[in-house]
């Protein structure tokens, strides 16, 4: 695994964990607020995660497309983060 992946493979592993407690949480009729609670600490770490392969989507792709001097390739990679962006507001 390459250096810069190391941090989003772990983060997604502890949230895996997360979400394993919060299944036990409803398997053993836990509290809804407590509950809720978990979800939405789950919701933060995966926010975080996004954040962190949007930087790396950034810095790598982003970057080279827009040094290109490929007019098609900077507008498909713009047209694609505008995409994401759309879809996270919906």
């Amino acid at each position: 695994m390459t250096a810069d992946k190391e941090p989003i493979v772990k983060r997604l592993r502890t949230i895996e964990g997360h979400v394993r407690g919060v299944e036990r949480m409803v398997d053993e009729d836990a509290y809804c607020i407590d509950i809720l609670m978990q979800l939405n600490a789950v919701q933060k770490a995966l926010d975080q995660v996004g954040r962190m392969v949007l930087d790396r989507h950034l810095h790598g792709c982003v970057t080279t497309a827009i040094r290109s001097d490929d007019a098609a390739e900077r507008e498909r990679v713009i047209g694609e983060l505008m995409h994401v962006m759309q879809e996270r507001r919906k």
